[in-house]
């Protein structure tokens, strides 16, 4: 049982070419060992790429690869056994590794060793020693776990499935629960003794950014959308939204709101040949030409409140009409454009830009728990 365990444990992640060729059945064929993103568009937990192999054929039990994310949360490898009777997925939880396995019905999982979301390229090892499955990270181990077989010899044959990004089980099945999307990067993979291609559906595999910082990057395509109703809006404080980054280099719409049937209640646009920064709502504007990294916006009942870089000396307040606040809690909030009036129309003027950090009272804003969100969008990280 560890060794057929440990064979999905150790095949974690082969590596794969941005280029592929088709196979002839409608999909695209890529070799491993080549960088690759694991965050690229899909449907929830669908693979990036998937394989198949016959365990006979296995003759190694070490897989070593390097993982680069901001993001502290998604899944990473996923292998079978059985067509997913037994199964093991690897994947980042609050930034740490997190192992599940299924043997026989009999649920592990395993959670620990460092942080990894720092967005440092880091070499991931996972080796087998006897009935020990061991996780090493950077040269130290990780985590460490035990499987003792019920029965100490199992002839291996079957089919080993593979997929990478994504799962191919229902994720219900799984103990722990988290986001399966992970905006990050593998390169280096060592696979066993594999060299047989893997699959992907996807028309192209899309590359890694070379260089990158925390914050979430808009290509000037796309938006997220949030409902209002999902933040904790109080008569007495107001909503405070606060924006990380460069200004002088974002070009487009940072922020917009909208309630249902009703006009355009909040929108702020920066235009990079001008450097200034516009913030539009009702009939009344506020333009800002100094550059400028941090941007803090409170609407409170009566007011709206704006400063720059947390110096209160640059403070703007602005009187608001009636119910203005009250109109916020069931409104749509988009971060990276202009929102539209409807489904037809879900937004314009996108922003092209890097915003390092969003808070919105006083709580950072994950773009992966956006009701929509473009796929060009990365919620963890920009480009340097």
């Amino acid at each position: 049982m560890a060794r057929g365990l440990l064979l999905i444990w150790s095949l974690t992640l082969l590596g794969w070419g941005a280029e592929g060729q088709g196979n002839g059945r409608g999909k695209t064929r890529v070799s491993g060992g080549a960088t690759f993103f694991l965050g690229q568009h899909r449907d929830t937990w669908r693979p990036l790429i998937y394989t198949t192999v016959n365990l006979t054929e296995i003759s190694d039990i070490k897989s070593s690869f390097q993982l680069r994310t901001y993001d502290p949360e998604g899944t990473v490898f996923y292998g079978d056994t059985k067509y997913g009777r037994d199964w093991f997925v690897l994947s980042l939880k609050d930034g740490k590794p997190l192992m599940q396995i299924s043997r026989d019905g009999v649920l592990l999982n395993v959670e620990g060793g460092p942080k990894m979301n720092d967005g440092k390229w880091h070499t991931l090892e996972v080796s087998n020693q006897g009935d020990i499955v061991i996780l090493e990270v950077d040269g130290a181990k990780g985590l460490v776990v035990g499987l003792k077989p019920k029965v100490t010899s199992e002839v291996m044959s079957g089919e080993l499935r593979l997929a990478l990004g994504g799962i191919l089980i229902d994720n219900e099945r799984m103990f722990v629960q988290f986001e399966p999307l992970l905006d990050g990067c593998v390169r280096e993979g060592s696979w066993l003794n594999l060299s047989i291609p893997w699959e992907t559906d996807a028309d192209e595999l899309w590359p890694c950014f070379q260089n990158i910082q925390p914050g979430s990057y808009f290509p000037g395509t796309g938006l997220a959308i949030f409902n209002t109703s999902v933040f904790c809006i109080e008569e007495e404080q107001g909503m405070r939204v606060e924006l990380w980054g460069d200004f002088s280099q974002m070009d487009g719409t940072i922020l917009s709101i909208r309630a249902p049937g009703e006009d355009l209640l909040f929108a702020l646009a920066a235009n990079n040949i001008t450097k200034e920064v516009t913030l539009t709502f009702g009939d009344d504007e506020i333009s800002m030409r100094e550059t400028f990294k941090r941007l803090e916006m409170t609407f409170q009942a009566d007011s709206l409140q704006v400063f720059q870089d947390g110096d209160e000396s640059t403070t703007t307040r602005r009187p608001v009409i009636p119910g203005y606040l009250s109109m916020w809690r069931h409104s749509r909030m988009a971060v990276g454009g202009l929102l539209g009036e409807g489904e037809d129309n879900i937004g314009s003027q996108f922003l092209t830009g890097c915003l390092e950090k969003i808070q919105v009272q006083g709580e950072d804003l994950d773009l992966d728990l956006a009701t929509a969100k473009h796929m060009a969008v990365t919620s963890h990280s920009c480009p340097v």
